[in-house]
């Protein structure tokens, strides 16, 4: 395999995917297809009904973007996945070149980044409403909100250009197959020829950025929580302020857990397959559960959501109307 990739390879990648299973790959096609398709209905879903809110809070707003990242961030992976596995040609992988492969990790970390910022911004959004309430329609105004989305966006950007550049100036003299489904930051540094620990400088400096910014704010923002909580003498007004910021706690828990597990580690202990396996967790099951998080544990978007299916459905033909009153 390695002397296939190289000789027929010299301008781009080999991406195994899931060839070495062919007898699982129809089974593995089905589950990935659906598993999509029902993320890509949630997240759609989502922003259909908050576009349907007259007056959106600025929560909406934010839980807006998280779906259009969401979206975003798995129709950068998923798709190409579910295009090889449904090939049976392509025994023994699938060839992307340099260029499509830097743009898919470019988009994959810009958009992974921007994610880790939105819910820094998320975190803030709570921290007002719960600790200054009396001063959150004055300090979160959607002009706000607009110039913290551009900013998480910008950010990811940033990050993930300059970790892009790196990478792909490092040498690949060896082999050019990735033993994974997408072109991963950790796939393509575990073919780099370099021996030093230099070439994990970008990673360990984009992780800098990206996980412990915005956790720190992030953690921040819930110790001032945490501590108004405590001062509260009412249990129920305790458990209203806790309960609006349980799902953001869940979705953070998710992003930053894969993430840490993904990416701060040294490049010795990265285990392709097992890596693999990880990853196809977090492209395809966290950004399914992250619609139904939010719709569920969110009063405002569940009630905005029953809306929008309230209009979707057949209306009652007018003669049966009559004869039931």
């Amino acid at each position: 395999m390695d002397s296939l990739s190289n000789a027929t390879m010299p301008w781009g990648f080999l991406l195994q995917g899931f060839s070495e299973f062919p007898h699982l790959r129809p089974a593995l096609f089905l589950l990935l297809l659906a598993v999509h398709l029902a993320t890509l209905s949630g997240n759609l879903l989502i922003l259909v009904a908050v576009a349907s809110v007259p007056s959106r809070p600025p929560m909406l707003l934010f839980l807006c973007q998280l779906s259009s990242i969401e979206l975003c961030y798995t129709l950068v992976v998923v798709p190409r996945s579910l295009a090889d596995l449904a090939s049976p040609s392509l025994s023994r992988g699938s060839p992307i070149s340099f260029l499509g492969c830097a743009v898919q990790m470019h988009l994959f970390v810009a958009l992974g980044g921007a994610e880790c910022f939105l819910l820094a911004a998320m975190a803030y959004d709570r921290y007002v409403a719960i600790c200054h309430p009396l001063r959150y329609a004055a300090v979160v105004t959607p002009g706000l909100c607009a110039r913290l989305a551009l900013a998480c966006c910008l950010g990811g950007l940033m990050v993930s250009v300059g970790l892009t550049v790196a990478v792909f100036h490092l040498p690949f003299c060896g082999s050019r197959l990735l033993v994974h489904f997408f072109c991963d930051i950790t796939a393509l540094l575990h073919l780099a020829c370099t021996r030093s620990y230099t070439d994990e400088l970008p990673l360990l400096g984009a992780c800098l950025v990206l996980l412990l910014l915005p956790s720190m704010l992030i953690l921040a923002s819930y110790g001032a929580i945490a501590a108004v909580l405590r001062r509260l003498r009412s249990p129920e007004g305790r458990r209203k302020a806790a309960s609006t910021c349980a799902s953001h706690l869940v979705v953070t828990f998710l992003h930053y857990g894969c993430a840490t597990f993904m990416y701060v580690r040294p490049k010795a202990s990265y285990s392709p397959r097992r890596d693999r396996t990880v990853a196809l967790v977090y492209t395809n099951i966290t950004p399914l559960l992250y619609p139904l998080i939010y719709s569920l544990r969110n009063r405002e978007i569940t009630a905005a959501i029953r809306r929008v299916l309230g209009r979707w459905r057949p209306s009652q033909p007018q003669g049966q109307s009559l004869c039931q009153h």
